[in-house]
């Protein structure tokens, strides 16, 4: 039920019976339900997590390929040395140039990292950080249980019930939900997705490094790419290879664009011609800018993490950076409310959770929104102001910093829950 997987995500017995009623159970092994496996054990609670996979699944891509600064601290503060192993494995770059329809229109080179400590950002698959983050939690004495689809959820004022595909019930006092985008967890206590689904198509395509022709580290972003007819590309390193998202055009058929013979075609036009042969996962998508209704249930048993409460456009890379503070936030309620002293305290610790991260999520969702309304220019002031600020650029660098900022979002004013995390 997890949004990602992992071929070594953990040790464990699958499809096992439940074990006694737990304090908390979470669903979900993706970045939200590891990052609260590691938090109950930081605070010294048993952590079991269940997940509908098999132990051994891999699941392609690099999907949430870029790490903050703030989840790496995060993840160290959790486990100390896995901030570190992480940004070990990702690779940083320090340029990011921008291109007019093939006129380069702003760069700027950051000075080298020199301080010791963890970097502003790593940039590596999904895979690897959810291995690493995996091996964490078998340190740390996590309960995986493979092969465990929770099919329905009852919460009460006691706790919660779940019944798995086989029939199976697991009780609970508390359950964080990190079960993904088509969450039962979220359908089960009536919270539906609001917000809505670009127009427009991206096709997003893993490259395999080529070392007879290597690339500069370089963030690249394309406005009206000229050698794709116009459409916007953008290109981002990470440690072994490379993550391309191509703007389709609303009319535009992506299966000429995802098949092997449309990949060798445009690929070669974007990137050196060896990388059309180089292809390592391909997918496309039409992005979701939704939130969670409400983040728990009526009787504050059940908290919803990651993108069981939000779905966010990959373009400010808020997805998982923000499922990491969720999960962490979710794990200090129930602490919290398991040491209450009755259920209306216990009840408050989860309303505060639920109120400050779908804060938190509202203002992602803008900023999101704010980058793919940027990339898009679907209403006639952003496009005017984007024809603008490109005739302007060179002379101009605000101009070119503001065209610049599309990829990750032209920065919001923070309120609340947002001023200190994802």
């Amino acid at each position: 039920m997890s949004n990602s997987a992992s071929g070594s995500a953990g040790s464990g017995p699958t499809g096992a019976a439940p074990t006694g009623r737990h304090p908390v159970l979470v669903v979900g092994a993706g970045p939200a339900g590891l990052s609260a496996a590691l938090a109950l054990r930081a605070a010294g609670l048993p952590a079991t997590v269940l997940d509908r996979r098999t132990a051994d699944t891999v699941r392609p891509g690099s999907r949430a390929a870029y790490l903050h600064g703030a989840s790496l601290r995060s993840l160290e503060e959790l486990r100390p040395g896995l901030g570190h192993e992480i940004a070990g494995r990702g690779l940083m770059w320090a340029t990011k140039r921008s291109f007019w329809a093939g006129k380069e229109i702003y760069t700027r080179t950051y000075a080298p990292v020199t301080k010791d400590g963890l970097p502003p950002f790593t940039s590596l698959p999904q895979v690897v950080t959810e291995d690493l983050m995996a091996a964490a939690c078998r340190e740390a004495g996590v309960d995986f249980r493979w092969g465990v689809e929770v099919k329905s959820a009852e919460s009460g004022p006691d706790g919660v019930r779940l019944v798995d595909a086989a029939g199976t019930e697991w009780r609970a006092e508390y359950v964080i939900a990190a079960d993904g985008s088509r969450s039962p967890l979220r359908a089960a206590i009536g919270s539906p997705l609001e917000g809505p689904r670009s127009q427009n198509t991206f096709v997003v395509v893993d490259l395999e490094d080529d070392p007879a022709h290597p690339l500069p580290l370089e963030r690249v972003f394309h406005y009206n790419h000229p050698a794709v007819g116009g459409r916007n590309v953008l290109m981002v390193p990470f440690a072994g290879g490379w993550r391309v998202d191509l703007n389709l055009l609303v009319d535009d058929d992506p299966e000429q664009y995802v098949s092997p013979e449309g990949l060798r075609r445009w690929i070669p036009k974007v990137m050196p011609a060896s990388y059309g042969e180089r292809v390592r996962w391909v997918s496309t998508y039409r992005f979701a800018q939704q939130v969670a209704e409400h983040f728990t249930d009526t009787h504050r048993r059940v908290l919803l993490t990651g993108e069981a409460s939000h779905l966010f456009a990959p373009f400010g890379a808020r997805g998982m950076n923000s499922s990491i503070p969720d999960a962490i936030r979710a794990v200090r309620a129930v602490q919290g409310a398991l040491a209450a002293p009755g259920r209306p305290a216990a009840a408050a610790e989860v309303d505060r959770f639920a109120a400050e991260r779908q804060e938190a999520a509202r203002y992602n969702r803008a900023c999101a929104s704010t980058a793919l309304e940027h990339m898009l220019a679907q209403r006639p002031s952003v496009w005017l102001r984007r024809r603008a600020a490109a005739a302007v650029a060179v002379a101009g660098r605000k101009a070119g910093a503001w065209l610049d900022s599309a990829p990750y979002g032209p920065k919001l004013a923070a309120r609340g829950a947002a001023k200190t995390s994802y």
